[in-house]
């Protein structure tokens, strides 16, 4: 169904409720973890008509938007009137609002600017009875009650249907400039990252890729990465525009003497477009290795970054799994790219014993299953392993409250 008003999400929402059909929210679809994926039948729930930018507000730096609204047309909106809306999920053009908050969405720019969690001031909620609630209010401050609206962040649709979102804005920089450094070991291109935080400098981004993934996207794009090295670095910085040389001369002398080669930096927006070319190619170029490829994200603290990359390799090749690693050093985000072919039921047995065993080495490391993918129905069943089980126990209790039918994507996070 395509509701085109508030009042047709809650006539299709009380329709459900009054007859038990399982109800599912449908954004782009874009997610990774099936958190959309309708195992149990009832009805999809679509946003596409539910897609205008109601309103900008440059004096207090807001956006009211509908949940269909595309990520990157909001993001070139406020642009053009002197705004800035950080979050930046890589499928940012077709990824929506909705779908964004449902799956608490983070990207490249989340180390510096937080992610949509952190841009969330109030929320326009349908509840599973019909019910409308509204989560915040219309200010940057709120120590009024329970803060309901991060509940219902990455909440994947289980507990409401997000009909409006308002939104903090903050002033867009004057100017911005993209570096790549190549290096031979993740392990260096961290500790290189690490050294120029301790010196006071915070890009906007700070990306990597492995040797695989920069072997196989020049294998199948030929944008001229080096293939020879184990690491690629890609740092943006940004600010005002008498900043960015400062800025950029300091990180290159801190990235020389991290042992950096190869290093380059964009004068134009179009040279930056090709910089990080290679990085968003990495998907699509390992995709082409065989029928299918299946993208992971799990995430440990900075300085176990090298640790576990080196693990996810190792783990792929005990089962013979070919794999192209990329993601946020900032972070300590890792984005397992594994291709198969799913028909083929030895190799797609070697990927669930290799997936089991990259969540299990992650938690050893003390990190966790999910950064910005979400749970769904993909990774329900390791949630016990990285939360504490009363914690679990919580999460059930608070669904039904919200949900006592069960009729909200029923399925996703837990049984």
């Amino acid at each position: 169904m395509f509701p085109e008003t508030i009042e047709d999400v809650q006539a299709i929402v009380r329709y459900a409720n009054k007859n038990r059909i399982p109800l599912i929210c449908r954004g782009a679809g874009t997610n990774l973890v099936g958190a959309c994926f309708c195992d149990q039948g009832g009805i999809i729930m679509c946003f596409s008509k539910m897609n205008k930018i109601i309103s900008v507000n440059r004096t207090d730096m807001t956006a009211t938007v509908q949940p269909g609204v595309v990520v990157g047309d909001l993001q070139k909106t406020v642009e053009d009137v002197g705004l800035f809306f950080p979050p930046d999920p890589s499928n940012l053009r077709v990824s929506t609002i909705g779908g964004a908050i449902a799956q608490s969405a983070g990207g490249a720019r989340t180390f510096k600017y937080g992610g949509i969690k952190d841009y969330i001031l109030d929320l326009k909620v349908v509840l599973s009875d019909g019910s409308i609630i509204q989560t915040g209010s219309n200010t940057i401050k709120n120590a009024t009650g329970y803060n309901l609206g991060q509940l219902f962040v990455g909440s994947e649709g289980t507990l409401g249907v997000v009909v409006e979102a308002l939104l903090k804005l903050i002033p867009k920089p004057e100017a911005s400039q993209v570096l790549m450094a190549y290096f031979n070991s993740i392990k260096e291109a961290a500790n290189s990252v690490n050294t120029i935080l301790q010196n006071r400098f915070m890009p906007s981004t700070l990306d990597f890729m492995d040797g695989n993934a920069i072997k196989t996207v020049e294998r199948f794009f030929n944008i001229g990465l080096n293939t020879e090295k184990d690491a690629l670095l890609i740092i943006e910085i940004d600010g005002f525009a008498c900043s960015i040389d400062y800025q950029r001369e300091s990180i290159i002398k801190i990235l020389n003497q991290s042992g950096a080669s190869g290093i380059r930096y964009s004068t134009t927006e179009e040279e930056a477009k090709k910089i990080w070319q290679g990085r968003r190619a990495s998907f699509a170029a390992t995709a082409k290795l065989k029928p299918d490829v299946l993208t992971d994200d799990v995430i440990v603290s900075r300085s176990n970054l090298g640790t576990l990359v080196k693990g996810i390799k190792n783990i792929c090749d005990k089962y013979n799994l070919l794999v192209s690693i990329v993601g946020h050093v900032g972070d300590g985000n890792v984005h397992p790219q594994i291709a198969l072919n799913l028909d083929d039921k030895e190799e797609y047995k070697n990927y669930k014993l290799a997936k089991n065993e990259i969540y299990k080495l992650t938690a050893s490391l003390g990190g966790i299953i999910s950064a910005e993918h979400g749970i769904g129905v993909e990774k329900k069943e390791f949630l016990p392993n990285v939360v504490h089980g009363l914690s679990v126990d919580f999460m059930r209790k608070i669904k039904k409250v919200f949900d006592p039918k069960g009729i909200l994507n029923p399925g996703k996070i837990f049984d």
